[in-house]
C-alpha cells in the first residue's frame, strides 16, 4: 500500500495539493480586490484634488478673507422695492430694451432688511443708520447715541483706529443723518453744527474720517459769511485745515483737480454745494458746477486705494445715494427714477473697481427705510382701477418739482405781477409746467391751486406728473417697508441673505473688517460728558413725530 507521501497517489488522494490549490485562486482575488481598490482611491483622490483646485480658481474669496481688505457700503437713502420696479420699467420705457433687462442691482439682490427703529415701526435715517453704523438699534433722530443717551462707536471709528482709511460720499449735506451717523455723536439729528465740527476731527476720538465728498458747505461756513447755515461764528473749514490739515475743495473746478482721485491728498474734504446737491434730473444741466453720486464715488475709490497700496490695511467707505428719499418726500417719481438710475450706475462704478482691484473687496447696499409708500398703479376717485401705469409720462419731465418750484419763487421775487393771478398762471404753464414737467393738458383747477398757495407748489407740480403716470403715494414721510440688500457676495456676506434685521448689517461689517466696536464705545463714554438734565428731558419728551421734523 502506498504511502501518503508516494507520487502515485492521485489529487483527490492528496490534500496538501487540493489546498495550495485553492490558497492560490484566494490569493489571485486578494491582490485582484486590492488592485482595484488602489485603483478606485487614486481616481476619487485625483477627482478631489481637481475639484477643489477649481474651486479654489473659481472663487478664491468665497470662504477665508483676506488679510488685506476694502469695505464699501453703499445706502440708497428711502429706496423701497417699487422704487426699483418702477426705474426697470422707466429704464426699458426710454432706452428700448427688452423686458428681461434689469438693472444692475437686480443682478445683485441678496435679501432684505427690516427697519424699525427702538421707538417706533416706522424708523428715521438717524436711527436707521446708527443701526448700521454701531449695529445697535436706536430712537428715531439718534446720531450714533443709543436710547440711554450715550455714545456707541461705529464701524468706521473702529476701523481708522486699527489702521484702515475711511470714507463718506453723499448727495445731501455730508452733515445729514446718513454720513453723521458713521462719523458723528448728538442726541438729536438737527445738530449739525456739531456734527461737522466732529466729522472734521473736534471729536473725542479726534479726526477718525480721511475722505468726506458731498454737500453741506454752509455748516462749515461762519455765521459771518454769505452762505452760511451755522448758528454761530465758527469756521470749521478753517479749523479742519489749520489742526487737522485737511486738503479743501468746494467747487467743480476743485473736485476736477483731483483728476479721479489721482491728485489727491488725504484727508481730503471736498464740499461741492451750499446745501444738498440739485437732484440728477437737474444737476445734469449744471454739469459744469456739481459732481454727479458717481464720479464722486469714482473718485474717493481712486483716492483710498492709491493711499492704501502699501499698507497692511484696506479702507472702508459709506456711499449714500442720498436724495431718492427727499425725491419720494416730495412724491415726485420723475426726479426718483433718474436718481436711482445714477444709483445703478454708482452701484456698477463699484463692481468694475472690485474687479480691478488687487484688494479683496465687499460691496454691500441697502436702504435705511423706503419713502413716500409709493406705487406704481393709482385708482383715481370716481373711476374704475386702471391695470396700469405710464413710463412716458416721466420720460417727458426735464426737471424736478424741486427745480420748478425753486424758479417759481425766484420769478415772483424778482417781477412784479401785481396780483394778476392771470398772468402769472399763464407764465407757470408756458414757462414750467409744459417744459419742465412735459404736461401740456394742466387743468384751470392745477394751476389755480399753484398760484393761489405758492409755498405748496413743489408738491403741486409733483402730484401733476404723479396723476398722469398713475404713479400712487400714501405719505409724504417713511414707512415700515422692508428693503432690499444688494451686495457683489464674498467672505462672511451669507450671513446677510434673507431677510434680516438692520443691526445684523452692522454686525457683518464689524465682523468682516475684523474690528472692536464694543471698545470704541467704552472710549467714547469715557470721554464724552454725560448729557444734562435739560437735553435729556427735551428728547424723551419729544414725539417720534417732533424729532422726524427737525429734518429728513
Amino acid at each position: 500500500m502506498a504511502s501518503e507521501r508516494s507520487p502515485l497517489l492521485s489529487s483527490q488522494d492528496r490534500p496538501d495539493v487540493e489546498a495550495a490549490r485553492k490558497s492560490g485562486r484566494f490569493s489571485r482575488l486578494r491582490e485582484l480586490a486590492l488592485f482595484v481598490w488602489a485603483l478606485i482611491a487614486t481616481a476619487t483622490v485625483i477627482i478631489l484634488a481637481v475639484c477643489i483646485q477649481h474651486n479654489q480658481t473659481t472663487q478664491p474669496r468665497q470662504h477665508v478673507p483676506a488679510a488685506k481688505r476694502n469695505l464699501v457700503f453703499m445706502v440708497s437713502d428711502g429706496m423701497g422695492p417699487t422704487s426699483l420696479s418702477m426705474t426697470r420699467s422707466f429704464r426699458q420705457h426710454t432706452q428700448d430694451l427688452p423686458i428681461d433687462n434689469v438693472l444692475v442691482l437686480d443682478q445683485h439682490f441678496w435679501g432684505s432688511s427690516r427697519t424699525r427703529s427702538s421707538n417706533s415701526l416706522v424708523t428715521d435715517s438717524a436711527a436707521g443708520a446708527t443701526a448700521f453704523s454701531c449695529g445697535k438699534k436706536s430712537y428715531n433722530g439718534a446720531i450714533g447715541v443709543l436710547p440711554d443717551l450715550e455714545p456707541c462707536g461705529t464701524v468706521l471709528e473702529a476701523a481708522k483706529r486699527i489702521g484702515y482709511l475711511t470714507g463718506l460720499v453723499a448727495t445731501t449735506r455730508i452733515t445729514d443723518a446718513t454720513p453723521a451717523s458713521f462719523g458723528s455723536h448728538v442726541l438729536v439729528r438737527s445738530m449739525e453744527d456739531s456734527i461737522a465740527l466732529q466729522e472734521v476731527g473736534e471729536g473725542v476720538l479726534g479726526r477718525s474720517v480721511d475722505l468726506m465728498l458731498g454737500g453741506g458747505r454752509c455748516f462749515f461756513l461762519p455765521n459771518s459769511t454769505e452762505g452760511s447755515c451755522r448758528s454761530d461764528d465758527v469756521d470749521v473749514v478753517k479749523i479742519a485745515q489749520k489742526n487737522h490739515n485737511w486738503a479743501y475743495s468746494d467747487d467743480r473746478a476743485g473736485f476736477n483737480a483731483l483728476e479721479g482721485g489721482e491728485k489727491a491728498q488725504l484727508p481730503l474734504l471736498g464740499l461741492y454745494a451750499s446745501h444738498d446737491i440739485p437732484f440728477e434730473i437737474d444737476r445734469r444741466n449744471h454739469n459744469d458746477i456739481y459732481p454727479s453720486l458717481s464720479e464722486m464715488a469714482k473718485t474717493a475709490l481712486r483716492t483710498l486705494e492709491k493711499a492704501t497700496e502699501n499698507s497692511e490695511k484696506g479702507f472702508f467707505i459709506m456711499i449714500e445715494g442720498s436724495r431718492i428719499d427727499h425725491a419720494a418726500h416730495y412724491n415726485d417719481p420723475a426726479a426718483q427714477v433718474h436718481e436711482v438710475i445714477e444709483y445703478d450706475k454708482t452701484f456698477q462704478v463699484v463692481l468694475d473697481f472690485i474687479a480691478q482691484s488687487k484688494t479683496e473687496t465687499v460691496l454691500v447696499s441697502t436702504s435705511d427705510h423706503e419713502t413716500g409708500g409709493l406705487d406704481t398703479a393709482i385708482q383715481i376717485p370716481g373711476h374704475d382701477p386702471v391695470y396700469n401705469w405710464y413710463p412716458k409720462v416721466l420720460a417727458n419731465a426735464t426737471a424736478s418739482a424741486e427745480w420748478l418750484a425753486w424758479k417759481l419763487r425766484a420769478h415772483v421775487a424778482s417781477s412784479d405781477f401785481s396780483g394778476n393771478k392771470d398772468k402769472l398762471r399763464t407764465w407757470i404753464n408756458e414757462e414750467l409746467v409744459i417744459p419742465g414737467l412735459g404736461i401740456s393738458d394742466a387743468t384751470d383747477a392745477e394751476l389755480t391751486r399753484i398760484v393761489d398757495n405758492l409755498s405748496d407748489s413743489l408738491h403741486a407740480f409733483a402730484d401733476m406728473i404723479s396723476l398722469r403716470a398713475h404713479i400712487g403715494w400714501s405719505t409724504h414721510g417713511h414707512t415700515a417697508v422692508d428693503v432690499n440688500i444688494y451686495s457683489s457676495g464674498g467672505p462672511g456676506t451669507d450671513k446677510i441673505r434673507g431677510n434680516i434685521e438692520n443691526t445684523e448689517i452692522g454686525d457683518f461689517m464689524g465682523a468682516y473688517l475684523e474690528v472692536d466696536i464694543n471698545e470704541i464705545t467704552e472710549e467714547l463714554r469715557e470721554k464724552t460728558a454725560k448729557p444734562n438734565a435739560e437735553a435729556v428731558a427735551a428728547v424723551q419728551a419729544a414725539s417720534v413725530n417732533d424729532i422726524h421734523h427737525l429734518a429728513w
